[in-house]
């Protein structure tokens, strides 16, 4: 009978551990948010171009507009283009289309330099609007 302790135990702990890990599953934003802390602790600089800035409607009904960072980039001879979404950041509450045609610097994953960023929460490499005189 106690060859059977352990099984059970094991076999009863398995809708619990089903309802906790649904329970702790990670949000659209919170899982965004832990890719670019990621990028930004792992990730190696480069010099980028911001080409565009956009604005769109959020993916919630009525919610905020957010605001796409169009970048280029390039490592080891491939250019890259990609967007992120920096409306989260409220660093970024300056960022304006004369944004558009800037250097900035672009943090990329070494081993997929498809994941990258050009902002996050402790970094960003924008640089900061001057004023035109």
């Amino acid at each position: 009978m106690l060859l059977f302790a352990p099984g059970l135990g094991a076999f009863g702990l398995a809708p619990f551990w089903s309802v906790l890990s649904r329970w702790r599953r990670k949000s659209p934003e919170e899982l965004e948010r832990l890719r670019r802390l990621d990028v930004n602790r792992r990730g190696r600089i480069t010099a980028g171009h911001v080409t565009d800035l956009v604005e769109q409607p959020s993916a919630r009904a009525g919610g905020p507009l957010s605001q796409l960072v169009v970048y280029k980039y390039e490592v080891a001879g491939v250019t890259y283009e990609a967007a992120q979404d920096v409306s989260s950041l409220p660093v970024l509450g300056w960022a304006s289309q004369a944004l558009a045609d800037q250097t900035a610097s672009v943090k990329y994953d070494p081993q997929r330099p498809t994941n990258s960023i050009i902002a996050c929460e402790e970094w960003y490499g924008i640089p900061e609007r001057q004023e035109k005189q």
